[in-house]
């Protein structure tokens, strides 16, 4: 595993780190009563839920009075980045190309769809390279 690489998360895990992805730093309590709506939990579990997720790196805490607050240290998109490429991994023996093969084919995106990211991706690139600094701008 590398040093960018983090455990994954359970289902409840990646309930408790929505929440924290929303609402942008968040409470035990905060966290416990958002969950209250899809199941009624303990505060000392959240807590511990919290610092579990600590451990892995996904959250962050500071203190204020007795209250830990916690923020998080991953954006979510990079989570699904890593959840995705440990499916990639896993399953289609590290190549993107099987998966989205994989993905047309159960109608999860269409032919149409991937061009037109394609497309969005070259696009990004080319405005994000860096000029070559051998050449001119003068011709």
């Amino acid at each position: 595993m590398s040093s960018k690489e983090k455990p994954p998360l359970s289902d409840l895990e990646n309930k408790v780190m929505s929440i924290v992805w929303n609402l942008q730093e968040a409470t035990a309590d905060q966290v416990r009563q958002q969950l209250e709506a899809s199941q009624s939990l303990k505060d000392s579990t959240v807590r511990t839920i919290l610092r579990r997720l600590e451990t892995k790196g996904y959250v962050s805490h500071r203190v204020e009075g007795r209250t830990y607050i916690y923020a998080p240290r991953e954006r979510s998109q990079n989570v699904a980045a890593d959840a995705v490429r440990s499916i990639i991994e896993r399953f289609c023996g590290g190549s993107i190309e099987a998966l989205l093969v994989g993905m047309v084919d159960r109608e999860v995106i269409s032919p149409e769809k991937l061009e037109e990211l394609a497309a969005k991706i070259a696009q990004q690139e080319k405005q994000t390279r860096p000029t070559d600094p051998g050449k001119s701008d003068r011709t």
